[in-house]
């Protein structure tokens, strides 16, 4: 039986029920991310002792389940697409946008599907923007490729959010830092297509590059849903 499946117990005496304890959870992940979050901690929080919430959720797993069905309410499209393309991309980017709001979302996408009703839903309003463009196996295949792009780009964006603040500089003032090193690496002449790119490169911000890359990849799944048949 699966938390979706087990009923709530009574929440006397002291008001308790699973959308307090996420909401709990959800707090203390956004201030000091997942390992800030514990059974122990979400019942400090709410004033409630730590044996009482074992009788809403049995595990943590359990709990990052609950919190990421909980944000994927805010990444539901508040109305439908008109198109299969709009719908893959409000998908991308709200998702993203979801990320960067809960930084700790990006540590628990992709894996094993979402069976929570939002992330359900969420599949099924992806799904059923493709459906018919193609037999079944290549719409899956679709989704799950602009999935990977995306996923990979939060990860990215998220990491490097992360390092800005552990090392205390941006972007920026890290490339000031190292470019004594990479120049003298690059003037060996041993990495020709790298210094190119250093040298000749447009430098975007991580929307502006997000945004590139979705639509290279939307574009390559367009080839495949009106490829004609073999």
């Amino acid at each position: 039986m699966t938390v979706w499946d087990r009923p709530e117990p009574p929440t006397q005496p002291v008001p308790l029920d699973r959308e307090r304890i996420v909401a709990a959870a959800i707090a203390l992940a956004d201030e000091g991310g997942l390992e800030a979050v514990s059974l122990r901690k979400v019942a400090a929080r709410l004033d409630a002792g730590p044996m009482r919430l074992y009788r809403y959720i049995s595990t943590k797993e359990e709990l990052f389940d609950l919190m990421v069905d909980e944000v994927q309410a805010e990444i539901l499209p508040e109305e439908r697409p008109g198109d299969w393309r709009e719908a893959l991309r409000v998908l991308a980017e709200r998702t993203r946008q979801a990320a960067l709001r809960h930084e700790w979302l990006a540590d628990l996408l992709g894996g094993r599907p979402a069976l929570g009703p939002n992330g359900l839903a969420l599949t099924e309003a992806t799904l059923a923007a493709l459906d018919d463009l193609a037999d079944v196996d290549t719409v899956m295949r679709a989704v799950e490729t602009v999935s990977a792009y995306f996923i990979g780009a939060i990860r990215r964006e998220i990491a490097n959010l992360r390092a800005e603040r552990a090392t205390g500089l941006s972007k920026h003032d890290w490339q000031r830092a190292s470019g004594p090193h990479v120049t003298r690496m690059l003037a060996t002449g041993r990495f020709p297509a790298l210094a190119k790119a250093v040298y000749e490169g447009t430098d975007v911000d991580a929307e502006a590059s997000f945004a590139t890359g979705l639509d290279w990849v939307l574009d390559a799944v367009a080839a495949k849903l009106t490829a004609p048949p073999a």
